[in-house]
């Protein structure tokens, strides 16, 4: 399991009764997490029942958040040299996935260590996480994902930073189109990221399953990379996939074009209150020789 460890301004403090209790800078939030099977210990209630806000899941779908204090719009928090805006949001997300920081560090250390400039793409690529650590390592990142609101915020995350001197290109668009274009353009990528969804719908009513359709996509992605690619990272949240299966698809695909490393696992998150660890979906890693 690859653990993100290394945070200073994230904390999970607990887990219990479906729930996770999270500090994000000075905000203690409480949210769901359905794979929380266990109940709140007694002896921790007090730090539960102290949260700030509490994001309740409706039974018709949806939920809201209970504000116990005026809490800021938005606020920062800093990974090592990442800054990123943190802002409660209608679906219970905050716009960053702590997790992720395991991967954070694997991209900065895998740029730098390469010696060479690297042109990196980063599809699905939400508020820009892995987009802020390739540009802070000195990459030439294309940032893609078709929500406009999530490609402005992450705009905002790189200029938070101070990276706004870099070069990153933005574009809102479908992926699979966009990865398309790009490859009859003849465009390649020294490096990809991706974070696809388990069920997306696309504006001409195209519908994407993760299941059936991340094998022919990781297919087509095969032919946007460089002569010389340094790796290739797929995140996965889908319920029930398994990191063997992941690590089949990348040998099937970039294994067999390329040879090099694949090496696939778990996120997890670990709890202050406890030994527990929280698992926070699966990675695939593929780097080339």
């Amino acid at each position: 399991m690859f653990i993100a460890k290394d945070w200073e301004q994230y904390e999970l403090i607990d887990l219990g009764g479906g729930e996770k209790l999270e500090r994000w800078g000075d905000v203690v939030l409480r949210r769901p997490d359905p794979q929380i099977i266990w109940p709140i210990q007694p002896r921790n209630r007090k730090r539960w029942d102290a949260a700030d806000a509490h994001y309740h899941r409706s039974n018709a779908g949806g939920g809201h958040w209970e504000f116990r204090k005026q809490l800021p719009e938005r606020w920062k928090i800093q990974y090592g040299p990442l800054h990123f805006y943190i802002k409660p949001t209608n679906f219970k997300h905050t716009g960053l996935f702590p997790e992720q920081a395991a991967n954070w560090s694997w991209i900065m250390e895998s740029i730098q260590r390469a010696g060479r400039p690297i042109k990196l793409l980063n599809l699905f690529a939400y508020t820009g996480g892995a987009t802020v650590a390739a540009a802070s390592a000195g990459a030439e990142v294309v940032h893609v994902d078709a929500a406009k609101g999530m490609v402005q915020w992450a705009k905002e995350n790189v200029q938070l930073s101070g990276l706004q001197h870099r070069t990153v290109r933005f574009i809102t668009d479908d992926v699979f189109k966009f990865v398309m274009r790009e490859q009859r353009r003849g465009n390649r990528y020294d490096a990809i990221v991706m974070d696809p969804p388990s069920y997306g719908r696309g504006p001409g009513g195209e519908t994407w399953k993760l299941e059936k359709d991340l094998y022919p996509f990781l297919q087509t992605c095969l032919s946007i990379l460089s002569d010389k690619p340094l790796f290739v990272l797929v995140n996965a949240y889908t319920t029930g996939l398994s990191p063997v299966v992941l690590s089949n698809l990348m040998k099937l695909t970039l294994g067999q074009r390329y040879g090099g490393r694949i090496t696939t696992g778990e996120l997890g998150l670990p709890v202050t209150l406890s030994d527990l660890v929280l698992p926070a979906g699966i990675l695939g890693r593929w780097e080339g020789q």
